[in-house]
């Protein structure tokens, strides 16, 4: 048992918690953070995007010695149908800056580097410890945590909740409730190994620069989600994930999809003659803003995706959890520095803070499109429209173009009628 009570104890080592952690330790605090893995990154061996704005405001330096993949030169997105892909991609000299925007990383080395910093801002890092409860006073005011270890109470201030979104302290304790089905994906990445050279002719890549490719359409089997490629140094990250309520409901298997997603006539020459080494699952909150728990209590603040802090819109997830986790320490050390008692009152000071960031208002921005996205169609039929219309656009057969617009126009029509514009304003609403 640690005998000495903490300033404050961070549950969990992703992007959230090593954020606050570092922020806390770095501003003098006395922080204990407590990982069930192995090390830092041990439960993600996946390829992810790192957001470089929102770790630049943690650690100004972080390109001298970070494990960074490759800059992101150029995005693609694809819509689907079961042989076809059509669809935009944006690519930029400007990308190739000094500083650049955003980074392919792989989270086993990348939470493992991040830890080091957290541990030399003076944090103690403590893992292969799982926290089995929250401690409460009879008022249910958190004063510390249990683990698994002989004697395995832990004193503090206040615990910070990292734990991701499928975790269980949260729930346990009643400081928030069980994630609906329907706003958390579960998403499949397999780590397709292929030598250096290959993957820069492959994606017309030179040095470091890097590409990304998301994906839509009936390679979910119309449930919703959405695919991606993203190009490391040696490998591929190649991924899929839908809402668990919709796994539920079709049967489907998550790796059934990813194979079927790797076989499509748009992804398996990109993907050949690689070694798939690693095979990872994982939990990614969807609901967006409305399903946001409450962030604050006596002696507790929750960060990152165990607030379901993810902008799946604009697929952004690190640099929320960052963020969070960084404001919350701000706020904690606020509080602390004032002599004032950890209370529900005066952390709400974090969710203040939260408020006037990016953040919150994109969430908030964002706050009905998880509805309007949760329609098959938008999986099933617009894409095979969309494939079908540029097939025929593109074909050249002797057929007037005038009569090829107005097959075009007929084959929506004559699909969704009256669904077609319905579908339309529930997006264009969601996303304004």
């Amino acid at each position: 048992m640690l005998e000495e009570k903490f300033d404050a104890i961070v549950i969990g080592a992703g992007p959230a918690g090593n954020a606050c952690a570092f922020t806390m330790a770095n501003r003098g605090m006395k922080v204990l953070q407590l990982e069930r893995g192995e090390y830092p990154g041990s439960k993600n061996v996946q390829g992810a995007i790192l957001y470089a704005d929102a770790l630049e405001k943690l650690i100004p330096d972080f390109r001298e010695d970070a494990p960074l993949e490759r800059h992101i030169i150029e995005q693609r997105i694809w819509m689907m149908d079961d042989r076809s892909s059509s669809g935009m991609q944006y690519r930029s000299e400007d990308f190739n800056e000094e500083n650049p925007n955003r980074y392919t990383i792989i989270r086993a080395q990348f939470d493992k580097w991040f830890s080091k910093r957290v541990q030399g801002a003076g944090a103690l890092v403590i893992c292969e410890t799982t926290v089995t409860e929250l401690v409460q006073e009879p008022d249910g005011r958190v004063i510390g945590v249990r683990t698994d270890r002989i004697g395995g109470f832990i004193k503090c201030d206040v615990v910070v909740l990292a734990e991701g979104v499928n975790g269980l302290l949260g729930e346990r304790a009643g400081l928030r409730g069980v994630p609906s089905p329907s706003s958390v994906a579960l998403a499949v990445k397999e780590m397709h190994f292929l030598p250096r050279e290959t993957i820069e002719s492959r994606f017309n890549l030179t040095g470091d620069e890097g590409l990304v490719i998301e994906a839509a359409g009936t390679i979910t089997k119309g449930m919703t989600g959405t695919a991606f490629i993203y190009t490391n140094k040696e490998s591929l990250s190649v991924g899929i994930g839908c809402l668990i309520s919709d796994f539920a409901e079709t049967k489907e298997t998550p790796y059934g999809l990813l194979e079927n997603f790797a076989a499509h006539p748009s992804v398996a020459p990109l993907l050949i003659g690689s070694e798939i080494k690693e095979y990872a699952a994982h939990m990614i909150p969807e609901g967006g803003y409305k399903a946001i728990p409450k962030l604050f209590g006596d002696g507790w603040v929750i960060v990152g995706d165990a607030g379901q802090f993810v902008n799946a819109v604009h697929r952004e997830g690190s640099n929320l959890a960052m963020t969070t986790g960084r404001i919350a320490a701000e706020a904690i050390f606020q509080v602390k520095s004032r002599r004032e008692a950890p209370t529900a009152e005066n952390l709400s000071l974090y969710k203040k803070m939260l408020d006037e960031t990016f953040v919150m208002k994109d969430m908030k921005k964002y706050k009905d499109l998880p509805k309007a996205l949760h329609n098959k169609h938008l999986f099933t039929t617009y894409p095979k429209l969309l494939n079908q219309a540029m097939q025929t656009w593109f074909r050249v057969d002797g057929i007037d173009k005038k009569s090829k617009e107005n097959e075009i126009a007929k084959s929506f029509v004559k699909s969704r009628r009256f669904g077609l514009l319905s579908d339309m304003f529930s997006i264009a609403r969601g996303w304004r």
